[in-house]
C-alpha cells in the first residue's frame, strides 16, 4: 500500500541531495543559456538568396520569372496553402505565387520581400496577378529553436539527472538498505519522479525567466499552458530514466543505454531543424518519441498561440506514456546488484 509519509521521507533526501551538488545546479542553469545566446548571434542576420514560393497545381521557375537561371533564386513549392501563408507572415518565404488563381501574397513588412515583388514588376512577372498583402513580423531561427533547447535541456536534466543516481544508489548499496525499510519500488521510484520533476521545473523556470530578460525571443501564447506542456513532458522523460535504470548497476551501461535513448531524440525531435522534408516511416518514428511532442507543442504555444484543445493528444500521449513507463520501471526494478 503507498505510503504518504515514507515518500515524503525520500522526496526530501533527494531535493537536499540535489542542491548540495552545485556543479550539476550551475550546469543546468548555464548550458542552454550559452546555446541560446549563441544562436541569437550567429543566426540574426538575413539570408542570401530570395526565396518565391508557388501555390497550386501551377508551376514557374526562375527563369520564367526574372530571366534568371534557377540556381540564383530558390523556388519552393509548397503543399498546404495555411503553412505557406504562416510562412510568408514570418518572412520565411519572400513571395508566394498561385498561378492557377492568378494571384500572389506579399509581406509589405519583409525588406526581402518588397525588394523581390518590385523586381518582378518590373519585369512584368506580376502584371496579371492580384495582390494579396500579409502582415507580420519576421521569425528568427532562435525564436524556433528555442523550445527545443528549453525542451532538450530538460531531456537531459531527466534522464542522466535520474538514471545516473538509481544506478548509483544501487552500486553504492543505498537501495540495498532502502530494502530493509518498509519503502516499496512505487513509492520509492514516485518520489524520484516528483523530486527530479520539483527540481526540474525550479530550474528551469529561472532559466526561462533570465532568457526572457536578456534575449528578446517570440512568445504568443499563454505561459501557463507551456509549464503545463514542459510539466507533462518532464514526467514522461523521468519516467523513462527510471526505466533505463531499473535493472542496471553499471555507470558505463547506464551511459550505453542513456546515449541510446537522447541522440535518436535530439536528431529526430525537430530540436534543431524540421523533419517536414524527411522521409514518412522517419517521421513516424519521431511522432512516438517523448521529445517530439514536447517541442512541438511548446513550439506551437510560444509562435502559434496554440490553446489546450491544439496541444491536448501531445498531453495526453504524454501521460499515457508516463504511466506505461513507471508500471513497467515499478515491476522491472531490482534493489541488489
Amino acid at each position: 500500500m503507498f505510503n504518504l509519509k515514507r515518500f515524503y521521507a525520500i522526496l526530501v533526501a533527494r531535493n537536499l541531495e540535489f542542491m548540495r551538488d552545485y556543479a550539476s545546479l550551475g550546469w543546468g542553469l548555464l548550458f542552454p543559456v550559452f546555446i541560446v545566446i549563441g544562436f541569437a548571434f550567429i543566426f540574426n542576420g538575413q539570408r542570401a538568396l530570395y526565396t518565391i514560393g508557388t501555390l497550386g497545381e501551377g508551376t514557374v521557375t526562375a527563369t520564367e520569372l526574372l530571366g534568371l537561371d534557377d540556381e540564383l533564386i530558390d523556388i519552393a513549392p509548397q503543399a498546404d496553402a495555411d503553412i505557406a501563408l504562416r510562412k510568408i507572415e514570418r518572412h520565411g518565404l519572400d513571395l508566394l505565387i498561385e498561378p492557377s488563381r492568378s494571384r500572389y501574397w506579399v509581406n509589405p513588412e519583409s525588406p526581402n520581400g518588397a525588394v523581390i515583388e518590385k523586381i518582378l514588376k518590373a519585369e512584368g512577372s506580376v502584371a496579371n496577378l492580384s495582390r494579396v498583402p500579409i502582415s507580420g513580423d519576421a521569425l528568427r531561427y532562435v525564436d524556433w529553436a528555442l523550445p527545443g533547447v528549453l525542451a532538450m535541456n530538460i531531456m537531459f536534466a531527466a534522464l542522466y539527472g535520474i538514471g545516473f543516481v538509481i544506478v548509483r544508489y544501487r552500486k553504492m548499496g543505498v537501495l540495498k538498505r532502502l530494502l530493509a525499510t518498509p519503502v516499496t519500488s512505487v513509492e520509492f521510484l514516485a518520489a524520484q519522479l516528483v523530486s527530479r520533476l520539483l527540481l526540474i521545473l525550479v530550474v528551469n523556470s529561472i532559466l526561462f525567466t533570465g532568457l526572457w530578460l536578456t534575449v528578446d525571443f517570440r512568445l504568443e501564447g499563454s505561459v501557463l499552458l507551456l509549464m503545463l506542456i514542459f510539466v507533462v513532458g518532464s514526467a514522461s522523460l523521468i519516467a523513462l530514466g527510471l526505466l533505463v535504470a531499473a535493472r542496471i548497476s553499471s555507470e558505463e551501461l547506464a551511459n550505453g543505454l542513456l546515449n541510446v535513448a537522447t541522440w535518436p531524440m535530439m536528431l529526430l525531435s525537430e530540436v534543431w531543424f524540421s523533419m517536414a522534408d524527411a522521409a514518412p516511416w522517419l517521421q513516424r518514428v519521431a511522432d512516438t518519441l517523448p521529445l517530439s511532442h514536447m517541442t512541438r507543442s511548446a513550439r506551437a504555444v510560444m509562435l502559434d498561440n496554440a490553446d489546450l484543445t491544439d496541444v491536448l493528444p501531445s498531453l495526453i500521449y504524454l501521460s499515457g506514456l508516463t504511466v506505461a513507463l513507471l508500471v513497467v520501471g515499478a515491476a522491472m526494478f531490482r534493489w541488489e546488484s
